[in-house]
């Protein structure tokens, strides 16, 4: 067999001389020298399997562009060895009767490409089966949609806190409380309880002269509140955001254009903005509140920083009657700092005329707000005269 001329990965540049005894350090250069020096020799397959691994091993210090040019060298020595083989078992199997059928001819192929044959059988192995998780998919959609048809009807009955239904059923059942409420108050004069139970907010807007009581069901709607243009109205918001009955604090509340009515908004554990109340009394355990715009108004506070107040007047600050005190010390701040009011409209040295401390004689008493004020067998127009709110404004 004559020996196979085959191309190796490093020669000399045209004009440059040939490389040095004191490159052979390089152990790109040392292999190149091995390579050339074994390759040339070759005669057989274990030869070439043993370059192959060589090559594979030296992959840390070769560059990626020499690994190929070795490869090619070594595809050249085993194409030449396979014809070779082939040739010799043509010729063996024509002289020979005792041999009826040839065997299949075996064929040398480097490690790199058997690796990546398994490696590919091995994804494809793991693929799963699209069509059948489909199915099962299908399956499982058509079951939850037939439980959720039969139990929506019962939803708005029953006035406990559960766990809120996924996003897709909320939307689709969501309800227009404000509309409920507007409705069920023609010719009605009683206390109106929207569940909010189909909701993730609450939003409570555009009503005059109503009582409005949250029951415990809306506890699981206090992501935001919203009160907004309110008057004569009375809204106690207590129950579905106290720990005390399992409710849960607001992350934050917004009331906006309020007239002459009545608000116990619970616990806040974010920022309470007031803004554009006018002859109206405010109850809120709160960590933060701003007030903006307001004009002759009563606020009963616990708040966990200094209130701040702007563009306000005839602003009056009482601590939170501990009836409605029901939040916890680390949603709100330990230290209630509700008479550190900061005017930011009031730059002087002295105190701020837009505010005051509520004197203790004209604060609301404590039997009030057990006995009237939460009590829901107590009308409206009642309630905002106990609270004084009547002599401000004609209900």
């Amino acid at each position: 067999m004559t020996t196979t001329q085959v191309f190796v990965p490093y020669s000399p540049a045209d004009g440059l001389p040939s490389p040095t005894i004191h490159r052979m350090s390089d152990p790109k250069e040392r292999f190149y020298r091995h390579f050339q020096t074994e390759i040339t020799g070759t005669s057989g397959y274990i030869h070439a399997c043993k370059h192959n691994n060589e090559v594979a091993d030296a992959k840390e210090y070769i560059p990626a562009y020499d690994q190929r040019a070795y490869g090619q060298a070594i595809k050249a020595l085993t194409d030449n060895l396979n014809k070779a083989t082939g040739q010799q078992t043509l010729s063996s199997s024509a002289t020979s009767t005792s041999t009826a059928t040839k065997k299949p001819r075996f064929q040398f192929k480097p490690r790199t490409a058997l690796a990546a044959t398994a490696t590919q059988k091995e994804s494809t192995a793991q693929q799963p089966d699209l069509r059948q998780i489909n199915h099962k998919l299908s399956e499982t959609t058509n079951n939850h949609n037939a439980s959720s048809a039969v139990a929506s009807s019962d939803n708005e009955e029953r006035d406990t806190v559960s766990s809120l239904p996924p996003h897709d059923e909320i939307a689709a059942t969501i309800k227009d409380y404000n509309k409920e409420i507007a409705d069920a108050a023609q010719g009605n004069p009683g206390v109106r309880k929207p569940s909010f139970s189909s909701a993730r907010t609450i939003s409570i807007y555009d009503h005059t002269g109503l009582h409005i009581i949250l029951p415990s069901s809306a506890s699981r709607a206090t992501a935001s509140g919203a009160l907004a243009d309110l008057d004569s109205c009375v809204v106690d918001m207590t129950v579905p955001t106290s720990s005390s009955t399992s409710g849960v604090p607001f992350a934050g509340l917004v009331i906006k254009n309020i007239r002459s009515s009545l608000l116990v908004c619970g616990t806040v554990a974010g920022p309470t903005h007031i803004t554009g109340v006018k002859d109206s009394i405010i109850v809120v355990a709160s960590r933060q509140v701003r007030i903006h715009e307001c004009e002759n108004v009563d606020l009963y506070l616990h708040c966990g920083s200094h209130p701040i107040i702007e563009d306000c007047s005839g602003m009056r600050f009482a601590p939170i009657p501990a009836t409605y005190y029901t939040g916890k010390a680390e949603e709100i701040g330990e230290e209630n700092q509700w008479d550190r009011v900061d005017d930011f409209k009031w730059l002087k040295a002295e105190s701020s005329p837009n505010w005051r401390v509520l004197p203790e004689e004209a604060r609301i008493a404590d039997d009030v707000w057990q006995k009237t004020v939460s009590g829901s067998l107590t009308s409206r127009k009642e309630i905002l005269r106990s609270v004084g709110v009547s002599s401000r404004s004609d209900i």
